[in-house]
């Protein structure tokens, strides 16, 4: 071997140890590099990247729903998709919000400020479409994630909207009953850890914690019958819109039980709009006006005169033919010219006069107690928030005169529900029951101790003395009156006070009823704002009770069955006459029952609609009920002059008209 080749071969070596040595050197690199990670900064990076991708996040469970006392549905919670943002996640600020702006339809700046904010998690959009979402989803934005949240729904619209309330973005109850049973209603806060793989995508470790069953909300069950419910708004509206007046308010109460069956305001308010809504509409005027409730408080004032032994029913008065000089401080007028009147015809035709001088009688010391006693100046302890207390101003500061006019219901404020808790009293023979607006949970109120306030034969003597305001004759709320149904009432028209002092050109017209009129079983006040141009609580509100009566005791199977069925009453052949039809007024009984029925076939298990012509209404609401149909009432009376659909129609056919029922009287 030449030196030369010696040379190459050495210097090949060299070279090829050379390179051996560089990576040897760089692969000990490496593997002390991996020795210290894994060794002495192994537990720190480690934390830092469980850091990166396991976290710990919140969530609350579904708010729980609101029932009506038969299991329907008042309010519900259902699933919305809510857009957020970790503005440090987001690659470029700029290009995400132009592109989400337009989704959103929002400027770029208002989605710009949010991505670039110091902020860990901002919310970009709450409660987006579908559509939006699929639209924010396909973009794929890091940092920008979809995420489920519950909002509120009422799927009743307007029902006793005001009463409900609402809830805020947050799912929190912001009024009514939302916000007062926000404790329980609101889901739990749940604590759930999440993981995250290389594109930022989350992963729910259910056995890590985010076990969401026991977060979910606490339901909140009714008294109210949503059908009687549905009855009462229905009556209200069509008395407040017929008389031209600015609101009203209705509730019926089941008097045994104390159980509110309908509390219904108008103008209507539907929660769906949430905060956006009028807050006017929003005003639960039956808890919160605080107005006189005039002659309606006669009723109070008798019973306590009559407990208290001042008076008897044949106890006279002067109501001086209609016009008093009281000390030569004012004058009290009655809108006819009385003359002497016992106690029971001072309540039957109304008289402020006689009212006025029964509460002289009583004193002002007897009569401002019982006002406390019946829970006048004090709410009512429902779970109404903000309830108004009336206005009861203390005995010190009553005059004289004070004491005339609050014996009529004039210089007393009261809020509807505190005089319908006033009339309940009377109405369960002088018991002083709380009412109840909420079965489960049980409302606290609920175990308030029953008190006697009035003597048992005091209630049942008032109670007939209603009676005769409806039943007599001239008495002020005859236009309440039911055919083969006793009922019991007291009407009332109050002139409302002006801002600037004294009384104004505006009344307030309200009437309770009884059903029946003596030990009654359920009772219904409604109260009309300002009507025009007839302002008379036995023209404005009676009608709109008598509507309410007529529905709610055809619907609850409680329609007494008073008035004879068809065979029993027909008249002679010469008198026979065909009803008229679906558009004509309601046909009287003896031309209905003139006309010659087939044999009826009262089964609803058959294909086909029975025939109900003739038949009493209790009856004929029951039949219908057990197929789960409420009939629309027409005209007045207990017996069922006309129908529609007709005998015969197919029950499948029923579901796509109202079923409708034309009422006669009897004979």
């Amino acid at each position: 071997m030449s030196r030369a080749q010696k040379q190459i071969r050495d210097f090949s070596r060299m070279r090829l140890m050379f390179v051996g040595g560089v990576f040897f050197l760089f692969w000990a690199s490496l593997w002390v590099r991996a020795g210290f990670l894994q060794i002495v900064q192994g537990p720190q990076l480690a934390e830092q990247a469980l850091r990166q991708h396991m976290a710990s996040e919140y969530d609350r469970g579904k708010r729980g729903v609101i029932l009506d006392r038969n299991g329907q549905l008042l309010a519900k919670s259902v699933e919305f998709v809510a857009v957020s943002a970790v503005p440090k996640e987001v690659k470029n600020p700029e290009e995400a919000a132009n592109a989400l702006a337009k989704i959103f339809g929002v400027p770029p700046k208002d989605i710009l400020r949010k991505l670039t904010s110091h902020s860990n998690f901002v919310y970009l959009a709450r409660r987006v479409n579908d559509r939006a979402a699929a639209q924010v989803k396909a973009l794929n934005i890091p940092g920008v994630t979809l995420a489920t949240e519950y909002g509120r729904s009422y799927p009743n619209k307007q029902m006793a909207g005001q009463l409900l309330g609402f809830v805020g973005y947050d799912d929190q109850g912001l009024e009514g009953l939302e916000k007062f049973f926000e404790p329980q209603l609101a889901g739990k806060k749940a604590k759930y850890v999440v993981q995250r793989d290389a594109s930022g995508r989350r992963l729910y470790l259910d056995a890590q914690g985010r076990e969401m069953a026991n977060a979910d909300g606490a339901d909140v069950r009714l008294s109210i019958d949503s059908q009687i419910q549905f009855f009462a708004e229905e009556a209200l509206a069509k008395a407040v819109v017929d008389n031209k007046a600015k609101a009203g308010t209705c509730i019926v109460v089941h008097v045994k039980s104390a159980e509110i069956l309908a509390w219904a305001n108008y103008p209507f308010f539907n929660p769906n709009g949430g905060s956006d809504s009028d807050p006017k509409a929003a005003r639960n005027r039956l808890a919160l006006d605080v107005l006189e409730p005039g002659s309606t408080m006669k009723p109070i004032l008798i019973a306590a005169a009559l407990q208290e032994k001042v008076v008897r029913p044949e106890t006279t008065y002067n109501c001086e033919k209609g016009q008093w000089n009281f000390h030569n401080i004012a004058t009290i007028r009655d809108t006819h010219p009385y003359d002497v009147l016992p106690v029971n015809k001072i309540l039957r035709w109304s008289s402020n006069i006689g009212a006025a001088k029964i509460g002289m009688d009583l004193g002002a010391p007897r009569l401002h107690a019982y006002f406390e006693k019946v829970g006048f100046g004090q709410p009512t302890g429902l779970p109404l928030p903000g309830e108004a207390k009336g206005l009861l101003r203390p005995l010190s500061a009553w005059s004289k005169l004070d004491l005339a006019t609050n014996s009529f219901g004039q210089g007393i404020g009261v809020t509807p529900v505190q005089l319908a808790q006033a009339f309940h009293i009377v109405a369960n023979n002088g018991v002083r029951k709380p009412l109840r607006l909420v079965l489960d949970p049980v409302q606290d109120n609920a175990y308030w101790p029953e008190v006697r306030v009035f003597d048992p034969q005091v209630a049942r003597t008032v109670q007939q003395m209603m009676r005769e305001v409806v039943e007599e004759e001239k008495g002020t709320g005859v236009k309440a009156h039911i055919d083969g149904l006793e009922l019991g009432g007291k009407t009332g028209t109050a002139q409302k006070a002006k801002a600037t002092g004294g009384y104004g050109d505006k009344y307030l017209a309200d009437f309770v009823g009884f059903i029946p009129a003596v030990d009654p079983e359920y009772m219904i006040l409604v109260m009309v704002d300002e009507p025009e141009p007839n302002h008379y609580g036995g023209v404005v509100a009676a009608p709109a009770v008598r509507e309410v009566a007529i529905k709610s005791l055809s619907y609850l199977g409680r329609m007494p069955e008073s008035v004879k069925l068809a065979q029993e009453q027909r008249p002679a052949p010469a008198a026979r006459s065909q009803a008229q039809g679906p558009t004509g007024s309601a046909p009287d009984v003896a031309e209905v029952l003139g006309v010659a029925f087939p044999p009826m076939n009262l089964s609803v298990n058959g294909a086909e609609v029975p025939n109900l012509v003739g038949l009493p209404l209790r009856k004929a609401s029951e039949i219908l009920a057990s197929k789960g149909v409420v009939p629309s009432l027409k005209g007045s009376g207990l017996v069922v002059g006309k129908q529609n659909p007709a005998a015969g129609t197919p029950w499948n056919a029923v579901e796509k008209e109202p079923f409708t029922l034309w009422l006669a009287k009897a004979s």
